[in-house]
């Protein structure tokens, strides 16, 4: 291992250890014809692939909370289904990045928006459970914040936050790991984040535009 104070990196889902836009929007788009809604621009798609649902569905089409949380359950009820949830891919190089780190002593875990038994279907699914220590996602009705659950991990896995990396594609995974006093750093392949200028909004460590670089900067640090 480096020899800097890192014992853990903690990754996102969506735009980061998996590409899921397919999924995701088919069910968005299954659940706003169940409810006769218009459907999602092209330009608002984004909106949907990282953050709750509820919050998007607020924002997009100026639903209640109340009414945003109905949308959302059927959504995740629709999403559920594995030819839905499984409507994905890992970004080329993960598996192999998750790999190097637990080799070279660095514990992996997984902290997303996702619901947690969403989620840990899905990195099962696709063969990166085998690779993480600590897999913990949203409640049903997206009490816990970003910060909550990357929290969670840390706690779990025994560490303090500045022992931890956050790694992620939003501004949902910057203000997270900003939010507990966790270190961060950017991804610019996933859904949020376009490029190293974005990511400089926020704190952090580093911008990485490939699994590969996000190895360098956590050993290199």
């Amino acid at each position: 291992m480096s020899d800097n104070n890192y014992k853990a990196v903690i990754f996102d889902v969506d735009g980061t250890l998996l590409n899921t836009r397919e999924g995701i929007l088919t069910s968005v788009g299954a659940t706003l014809e169940a409810f006769n809604m218009p459907p999602l621009k092209p330009e608002n798609e984004k909106l949907f692939i990282g953050p709750p649902i509820q919050r998007s569905l607020v924002e997009v089409y100026s639903l209640t909370k109340e009414k945003a949380q109905e949308f959302a359950n059927v959504f995740r009820e629709k999403y559920s289904r594995h030819e839905f949830l499984f409507r994905a891919q890992v970004y080329p190089g993960i598996e192999e990045l998750m790999i190097r780190l637990k080799e070279a002593g660095y514990k992996n875990a997984v902290a997303t928006y996702k619901r947690e038994d969403y989620a840990i279907d899905i990195v099962e699914h696709f063969g990166l459970a085998k690779h993480s220590d600590v897999i913990h996602g949203a409640d049903n009705f997206n009490k816990l914040t970003k910060s909550d659950i990357i929290r969670m991990c840390i706690e779990e896995m025994g560490f303090t936050p500045d022992q931890c990396v956050m790694v992620g594609d939003s501004d949902n995974d910057a203000i997270g790991a900003e939010g507990i006093g966790c270190p961060f750093i950017g991804v610019t392949y996933g859904f949020g984040f376009e490029k190293p200028e974005d990511v400089m909004e926020f704190k952090n460590i580093g911008v990485a535009a490939s699994p590969d670089e996000i190895y360098d900067i956590i050993t290199r640090l």
